[in-house]
């Protein structure tokens, strides 16, 4: 082969690792001590270095598989996406234990002891099981409101300059190692204390004037493939805001065998098991999500009469996929595709509405109905605080009659 050199023979100082030179030097394959595989190596527009496994033993299908990485990551650069994907647990660790090496050889400053603080009290406990290149201003919002609930209080400006200090020097980390695109931005916690904004969500009759809505969007799709993504997504809003789940974490990987009857005397209640970032809970779904599921059932073609027999069968199948049975992770663009033609995308506040809205909207029709705060916030697995902060206000509107 033409494209790679070798660094010393083989047989040569047989203790130390073999190294082959590809791409004119730019491109490393090399042994570690006790290890058969091969694994490449080299060095990223940043400085830093990039290291992956080729899986193989064989020299030829190694150099190969070296090349086809080292291609994929320079597509990702000029893309601006990031090399690899991190959770934001596992580069905060990283960053602590940085400061901690940094304070050993006192080269530290006295505030890391402060962030290392913060970062394992708040931020690695809300934002751990996030890829840290996908954290949005959404997710912040519900930070400042967790903090807040954790504390008991509203933080000091001091607390909020100090967490956000150690916040940046996670993502900064993770920008360094390549874990964030180069042009990518990711929004900061705020430091100054500026007041937060009532969360966006539908009204009653903009729920119905959304829905009445979809079937023209779903018949305007250009394709078959659109066509059954938008579908999808139609059922997925119908649960959500029926249900309060979270989107993503806690609905997309739901499965029909997290479905059960709850029995209240003759009457029977569709229960859910969900698992998100408060922990596992049972969730009762509004009465709608019956004939939601059935019309699932239905559309994916399962072999079950009914919900009741697909609820008895257990089956192990994921809910909200295609009826080929492929998942798609796109849902909130596509979500937001159906908020800029159905001309709902900003609420009257002037918010951008996405899927989270959806379980506001369900916390605000939830709190309408009568339902206390201490039930809501172990429905929606969230904190009383949470509720409180973000929903308390609505209620004196809700309940005028009875106020006046």
């Amino acid at each position: 082969m033409q494209n790679f050199q070798y660094l010393f023979p083989a047989n040569t100082n047989l203790g130390s690792p073999k190294r082959i030179k590809l791409l004119r030097g730019e491109l490393t394959l090399f042994k570690r001590p006790k290890s058969r595989q091969w694994q490449c190596r080299f060095k990223l527009p940043n400085g830093q270095w990039h290291a992956a496994s080729t899986a193989t033993e064989d020299l030829d299908i190694a150099q190969t598989q070296a090349i086809s990485i080292y291609e994929t990551v320079k597509v990702k650069i000029g893309a601006g996406l990031a090399v690899t994907t991190k959770t934001f647990r596992q580069v905060a660790l990283d960053e602590i234990a940085n400061m901690a090496q940094a304070t050993d050889n006192k080269t530290g400053k006295r505030t890391y002891r402060d962030y290392a603080f913060a970062i394992n009290k708040y931020l690695v406990p809300f934002f751990g099981q996030y890829e840290i290149s996908k954290i949005t201003n959404e997710l912040l919002g519900d930070f400042e409101a967790w903090r807040i609930a954790e504390m008991g209080k509203t933080p000091m400006a001091s607390t909020k300059r100090n967490h956000a200090s150690a916040y940046i020097r996670v993502i900064n980390l993770a920008r360094d190692r390549g874990y964030i695109g180069l042009n990518q931005a990711v929004p900061l916690l705020d430091s100054k204390g500026k007041k937060s904004q009532p969360r966006p969500a539908f009204s009653a009759e903009e729920i119905k004037e959304l829905l009445s809505y979809t079937e023209t969007w779903q018949k305007s799709s250009y394709t078959d493939r659109t066509a059954l993504m938008r579908t999808l997504c139609v059922y997925y809003i119908e649960f959500l805001v029926n249900t309060g789940v979270r989107h993503g974490t806690e609905a997309l990987p739901l499965k029909w065998k997290h479905l059960q009857w709850h029995w209240i005397g003759e009457k029977k209640y569709l229960r859910i098991w969900v698992s998100g970032k408060t922990g596992p809970r049972y969730l009762i779904a509004r009465t709608a999500v019956v004939k939601v599921l059935e019309r699932v059932m239905k559309w994916q073609k399962l072999p079950y009469s009914g919900l009741n027999a697909v609820i008895e069968a257990k089956v192990d199948a994921v809910i909200f996929r295609l009826p080929t049975g492929e998942q798609i992770s796109n849902m909130e663009n596509i979500f937001r595709n159906l908020m800029v033609r159905s001309n709902m995308r900003v609420d009257g506040g002037g918010q951008n509405r996405t899927l989270y809205s959806l379980r506001h909207t369900y916390a605000t029709f939830a709190l309408a109905r009568g339902v206390d705060i201490h039930t809501l916030a172990r429905q929606m697995g969230t904190s009383v605080g949470m509720i409180e902060r973000h929903y308390s206000k609505l209620t004196p509107m809700m309940n005028a009659a009875k106020l006046a």
